[in-house]
């Protein structure tokens, strides 16, 4: 049962950072109706709406892709039906993973909200 709830976490975090990605690629990264929070000389200024719809695109699609790793073994565990298991360590290590790739994809949400600083 653990497994496939971390099975499907790694699932659910590759959607969410495919459609952050899309919105980035889609250059709606400033549209509030989308629920970002971006200030206000980003909105104004089309070179930094343009880098902060780079920005998100490329950390979310990187994010996408990382997500998607781990459910190569996860999967095979699960396809095992029970004959096979990860330990506490590859647990942990599961789980660092997984925090590292929501740092992935948060980074250019905070670096966009120092854009209009730099």
């Amino acid at each position: 049962m653990a497994y496939m709830f971390i099975f499907g976490c790694f699932c659910v975090l590759g959607v969410v950072s495919m459609l952050a990605a899309r919105v980035g690629y889609r250059g709606e990264v400033c549209n509030k109706s989308i629920g970002y929070d971006v200030p206000a000389e980003v909105k104004s200024d089309p070179a930094l709406r343009k880098r902060a719809n780079q920005l998100v695109a490329f950390w979310c699609t990187g994010a996408a892709v990382l997500s998607v790793a781990p459910l190569v073994p996860i999967g095979s565990v699960i396809l095992s039906g029970g004959g096979k298991s990860v330990s506490t360590w590859g647990l942990v290590v599961f789980a660092l993973y997984g925090m590292a790739v929501v740092i992935v994809g948060a980074y250019p949400f905070e670096k966009i909200k120092h854009l209009g600083g730099d």
